[in-house]
């Protein structure tokens, strides 16, 4: 703190000028301080601004860091659960058609060419059933050839634990609900399809006008049966999908939401008020100019006693 001297006639050691200098250099800080802080728009620009904002703001963005990576993961999962649900989507459409051809194969108005026709059209789609598992695809990976299973990092606890969410599409998840305890797919390469042991649609393909297979009145309604789990079970698997899209996207405007208020909380401790900084950046131009007009008169003062000793 300065203080008002007196004993001016000393003339050797001027003080007046000293402290006219040092309001000088005190006001020219705080000019370049405030000029610094509007040019930036930023009130901490390094760790002596504010040595508690400084580690509180850095902490606050380092949480809101971890957060946004999160949702990076988020958009990654849900990308992944909507192709899923999307593909098994289709092929739930699919054995709704072998469906619907079994159930017209066991019409009584249906002969053996009619059967035989049912059952091609039915394999049909049992080979496009196997299309919509081999190209179903993310980053490279098959999802629902019963050998999928990810974790995806969907958010951080106070201590910076990860915490994950799985998802699960190996053949034996006991999520998917299904009675048998092991789901598969892949339509063309094992006999037990979607769940139903024994369920085999390559035998479609061997349906004949001799022998007509899975179609025949005494096997016809055993088919039905087993259509209709293997539909249920699709049916399953695309819930347990779609509960995994729900969870992500409320853990997505979880996300969202609190990237904002970390932003905010950053803000309100970092960020510069422009009006408040104007204000004093004016404040201090005014005590520069009159620190220069006190260090000009103080600086003259000693030549008034210099007269003394010329006279």
């Amino acid at each position: 703190m300065a203080f008002a001297i007196g004993g001016n006639a000393r003339i050797r050691t001027n003080s007046p000028a000293e402290n006219a200098y040092n309001a000088l250099d005190t006001s020219s800080r705080s000019i370049s301080l405030r000029q610094l802080r509007l040019s930036t728009g930023r009130r901490i620009n390094n760790a002596a601004d504010d040595v508690a904002g400084y580690i509180t703001s850095r902490a606050l963005q380092a949480r809101n860091t971890s957060l946004k990576a999160a949702l990076n993961a988020v958009g990654d999962a849900s990308n992944v659960s909507y192709i899923i649900m999307d593909a098994l989507e289709n092929i739930g459409d699919l054995m709704q058609k072998i469906k619907d051809a079994a159930s017209n194969a066991a019409s009584g108005a249906s002969g053996t060419d009619e059967k035989v026709a049912l059952a091609k059209a039915a394999y049909r789609m049992a080979q496009q059933i196997k299309t919509v598992v081999d190209t179903t695809v993310f980053g490279g990976r098959q999802l629902i050839d019963g050998t999928f299973s990810a974790n995806f990092v969907i958010g951080t606890n106070g201590t910076n634990s990860l915490l994950t969410l799985d998802v699960n599409m190996t053949a034996a998840n006991v999520d998917f609900n299904v009675e048998s305890g092991y789901f598969d797919l892949n339509s063309m390469l094992t006999g037990d399809f979607a769940g139903i042991t024994g369920l085999d649609l390559r035998l479609l393909n061997e349906v004949g006008s001799i022998d007509q297979g899975i179609f025949d009145n005494e096997n016809i309604g055993l088919t039905l049966t087993s259509l209709s789990d293997a539909l249920n079970n699709v049916n399953k698997v695309a819930s347990y999908v779609g509960g995994i899209v729900n969870r992500l996207t409320s853990q997505e405007d979880l996300l969202k939401g609190q990237i904002v208020n970390y932003n905010a909380a950053i803000s309100r401790i970092e960020d510069a008020d422009v009006a408040k900084e104007q204000l004093e950046l004016i404040k201090a131009q005014f005590l520069q100019q009159a620190s220069l007009i006190s260090l000009a008169q103080a600086n003259a003062n000693p030549q008034a006693f210099l007269q003394l000793i010329q006279a």
